[in-house]
């Protein structure tokens, strides 16, 4: 389980992220290997030198300190979701992906399979999201949330059958315009078409039968379109969907 470089030169690396590997290091993540030691193993980072200050005078993030702090990764995807992740190689293409992200210019794509027929086949989900007051390691739909906007495509409708049971699922792209924490699987557990394998969202007896046919989440993070830090021209790249969820796509009927 390695991630799969699909570019880099000097300023940069797209990486395409397995499922199941956790982006950055942390306490929770000792004794296993995440994105960020692969990186920092693998990939010629500019490390920059002499005493780094976590905020600027103005109180502002330091994009120097968290170039260091996560390795050169700019944004992240849950451990189980697969796909496009951008490394920058220097403190300067680090600030100006961020930038990137924090104003909303990179525009991301994401393929999920979810529960049941979602109607209308193409739309928009703009529901504020937070944290659940009663599991903090959770999100929901909840008033005074921070405002999240999804846009979706249905691109079609199949038939998944586990035992005796035959149901539709899904297979929709989605726009995420804002980037909350889970929000694409919260915004599709909130019109009730939770993403296949979901065990946070998908409830859990729903997720336990899921997993007797597909032992991750169904969601990979497809395309990126953005900005070069340097040459300042747009760049598009798309990750293909990963084997083990092109068969399970495959195995389902029409």
């Amino acid at each position: 389980m390695q991630p799969q470089i699909l570019f880099e030169d000097q300023d940069m690396v797209v990486l395409n992220k397995p499922s199941g590997m956790t982006v950055n290091k942390a306490d929770t993540t000792r004794g296993e290997e995440t994105v960020q030691d692969w990186v920092e193993h693998n990939i010629q980072l500019q490390q920059p030198t002499g005493t780094i200050l976590e905020k600027t005078e103005t109180g502002e993030y330091n994009p120097v300190y968290e170039f260091k702090n996560r390795g050169g990764i700019v944004h992240r995807l849950d451990k189980e979701t697969s796909g496009i992740l951008l490394v920058a190689k220097n403190p300067n293409s680090f600030a100006k992906l961020k930038e990137q992200f924090m104003t909303r210019q990179i525009k991301k794509v994401y393929l999920a399979l979810a529960h049941g027929e979602i109607v209308p086949q193409s739309g928009e989900i703009n529901v504020p999201i937070g944290r659940l007051e009663f599991n903090r390691m959770r999100f929901g739909a909840v008033a005074g949330g921070r405002e999240a906007r999804t846009l979706y495509q249905v691109l079609a409708v199949k038939q998944m059958i586990n035992g005796k049971k035959k149901e539709k699922v899904s297979l929709v792209e989605l726009y995420p315009q804002t980037g909350r924490t889970h929000q694409i699987r919260v915004h599709l557990k909130h019109i009730n078409r939770p993403i296949v394998s979901d065990e946070l969202y998908a409830g859990r007896k729903v997720a336990r039968d899921d997993r007797k046919l597909l032992s991750r989440l169904f969601l990979h993070a497809k395309g990126i379109s953005f900005i070069h830090p340097t040459t300042g021209k747009q760049i598009d790249f798309v990750a293909p969907l990963t084997p083990d969820l092109q068969g399970f796509l495959d195995n389902l009927q029409d």
